[in-house]
């Protein structure tokens, strides 16, 4: 029987989180539940299914589907997804499901965080908050549980060591307001099997996540991070690619390997396109395995404006270099090794 455990440090076991570029056996979704939050509900509904249907030609997809959405989530998704029945309030596994670990034996655990809704945001989201836990309860694995409030799209780890995370996000008072930024680093270390954090300021004007990491840089392997920018000096939105990257320059991992930085361009015209939503997560993708989805926001006229570098990641089509003066950096070195002997354990 799988054992719930609150104090126990998963790196005892060497227990840790993988990249997400390493092989999956399955990959969770969660069918789109919260209707009145999309414009186009059907559109929604069609996209979700695109990308589990496509994603099932590469590998095994489990798809979460409230019991009253059962026939019509059928309706779209090929036989190739797995439905299974669970109730919830959301479609987000990213944010509300488990962190798998693994261990170099071949051991399969998971950690799971207190979910609220980045930040009661939305309600209800008690299903939600149950999610986590049942996913490994389904998988028949020890769960390591943690109080601390979180959700998955506000880390990023290289499956060696380190995890990077934003200032704006978790310390935030809707979230964490009784932990300390040390508290909050020894607990993701012990939950992710980590043993160094690096802090970056994230985005505090950002209003669907309060900065999620996802939306602003990613590790695309060991020592290597994908970094969303803006190439647009005037928009407001500007200063905030500048300070991410500025606090990411010349920062070393767990391994002791200065970070190498490759540049992706946001562009805020896609906002209009989309309807003027909150935020675009050009960093937001999934690799499944050797193979990579990445969003394109049904841009296809070849104008540059949501393409150029969105799609492929390819950090040619990008104007900044390491080697551009725009990178001077003379601030203090940030990311602080983890204490092994915190009060968590």
């Amino acid at each position: 029987m799988p054992n719930k455990q609150s104090k126990k440090d998963p790196r005892d076991l060497g227990l840790y989180m993988p990249g997400e570029w390493e092989e999956h056996t399955y990959c969770w979704m969660a069918w789109p539940a919260r209707v009145y939050l999309w414009p186009n509900i059907e559109a929604t509904k069609k996209a979700y299914a695109d990308v589990a249907n496509t994603i099932a030609q590469f590998e095994p997809v489990n798809l979460l589907v409230s019991p009253s959405m059962l026939d019509d989530a059928r309706a779209y998704l090929s036989k190739n997804v797995e439905i299974i029945e669970m109730s919830i309030d959301d479609s987000w596994t990213r944010d509300s499901g488990p962190n798998f670990l693994i261990n170099d034996s071949g051991l399969l655990a998971g950690s799971t965080w207190e979910f609220n809704a980045w930040g009661d945001k939305f309600r209800p989201y008690d299903q939600d908050a149950l999610m986590g836990s049942q996913i490994l309860d389904l998988m028949g694995v020890d769960e390591y549980t943690s109080k601390m409030i979180a959700e998955g799209g506000g880390i990023t780890v290289d499956g060696e060591g380190t995890v990077i995370t934003t200032e704006s996000c978790f310390p935030n008072k809707n979230r964490n307001p009784q932990m300390t930024k040390r508290e909050i680093e020894s607990e993701l270390c012990r939950t992710l099997g980590a043993s160094k954090v690096i802090w970056i300021p994230g985005d505090p004007d950002e209003t669907g996540t309060d900065g999620h990491i996802d939306g602003i840089a990613a590790f695309i392997e060991p020592g290597r991070v994908l970094v969303e920018v803006n190439p647009d000096s005037s928009d407001p939105h500007y200063p905030v690619g500048q300070n991410n990257m500025k606090a990411l320059k010349n920062i070393k991992d767990a391994k002791g390997r200065r970070l190498e930085l490759d540049f992706i361009n946001v562009y805020p015209d896609c906002n209009e396109q989309l309807g003027g939503s909150a935020f675009i997560d050009d960093c937001e993708d999934c690799v499944e395995g050797s193979t990579g989805l990445a969003e394109n926001y049904n841009d296809t006229d070849d104008d540059g404006v949501c393409n150029d570098g969105a799609s492929n990641g390819d950090a040619d089509n990008c104007p900044y270099t390491e080697n551009s003066d725009q990178w001077n950096y003379d601030g203090d070195s940030q990311g602080d090794a983890c204490d092994d002997d915190d009060d968590n354990d």
